[in-house]
């Protein structure tokens, strides 16, 4: 008898101990490897490496492809990918409907960035030479070259602007719109501004060239770009069943919230062709506070604490 109590207190002070134990819902070994879309905008490309090296602190094995906003969206509907940090907001808002609709792909509230911008821009200069709203484009069409510099084919917003040419919003039919990644689009600004020549262009923020482009956002769009001239967030988008798959990857992800500050930080060491993985490491190894709400309750891959191993993988 006094064997058959001393078994059952060891078996109950085990059972005790193991209540004790911090509990977390670890992944299974399919979410490991964390596929991301990127869609090939600097701001995206830094926040994904932000991302990315925060899962890798944690012991996943994140997985980047670099794909347009519509192919992204279709991998995510597909499960192909995982995450996208880059559903610009009204910018997108088209492209993304019908997987909303359909319900193939989560939108995750609130979003990543607040803050942002995305409509036409201008140097100063031409600002100042009278060029300040949309509906003064059309009368410099000479000084312009009757050209409008967007960004990547099949993007939204390439898709409105050649809709204001093809409707003659603003004056604008006849103009042509040269499709371009954002790189080769600012190679081109950048030129146009050191030679003093006139040009309207997509800008956008966060974005390095508000720091290194003196220039200036047009007005009176008309909600072209969506409300109060191009205001813009930016939400985080994952495949429809991810949150639930892999409940600890996603709970990194639902808890991302970036700044302009830190994404322009981060992304004008990408435009200095500084390797994405090392400018977000050099961010988080000099900012390390972020970490702190972006791991609250997150564990590593095999359930451990996540800050500490994060900040252990940092060097910190």
């Amino acid at each position: 008898m006094k064997l058959r109590n001393k078994a059952v207190t060891a078996c109950l002070a085990g059972l005790l101990a193991a209540m004790s134990l911090p509990a977390f819902a670890q992944d299974p070994s399919s979410c490991r490897a964390v596929h991301f879309a990127d869609i090939g905008w600097t701001d995206i490309t830094s926040t994904t490496a932000l991302a990315s090296t925060v899962f890798e602190g944690l012991g996943y094995q994140p997985v980047t492809t670099v794909a347009s906003v519509p192919i992204s969206f279709a991998g995510l509907k597909s499960k192909q990918l995982d995450v996208s940090l880059g559903y610009w907001w009204p910018v997108q808002e088209k492209a993304i409907a019908p997987f909303i609709e359909s319900k193939s792909i989560n939108v995750l509230q609130p979003p990543n960035l607040s803050g942002a911008k995305a409509t036409f821009a201008v140097p100063t200069y031409e600002y100042e030479a009278g060029l300040t709203t949309f509906a003064d484009i059309a009368k410099h069409r000479a000084e312009l070259d009757g050209k409008i510099y967007g960004i990547e084919p099949g993007s939204s917003a390439n898709a409105a602007i050649q809709k204001m040419i093809a409707t003659n919003q603003f004056g604008l039919g006849g103009f042509k719109l040269v499709e371009s990644s954002e790189a080769g689009m600012l190679v081109t600004v950048e030129r146009a501004v050191r030679e003093k020549k006139w040009v309207v262009f997509l800008g956008w923020q966060p974005h390095p060239m508000n720091i290194q482009l003196d220039m200036k956002y047009l007005t009176g769009s008309e909600g072209v770009f969506g409300p109060n001239d191009g205001e813009a967030r930016v939400y985080t988008v994952t495949s429809p069943d991810f949150l639930t798959r892999c409940p600890n990857a996603g709970k990194l992800v639902s808890n991302l919230r970036f700044t302009t500050q830190i994404e322009n930080v981060v992304m004008q060491s990408v435009m200095k062709k500084e390797k994405p993985a090392d400018a977000a490491k050099a961010y988080l190894k000099q900012n390390p506070q972020v970490l702190n709400e972006w791991l609250a309750g997150v564990k590593t891959y095999d359930g451990k604490d996540g800050l500490p191993a994060v900040k252990a993988y940092l060097g910190l």
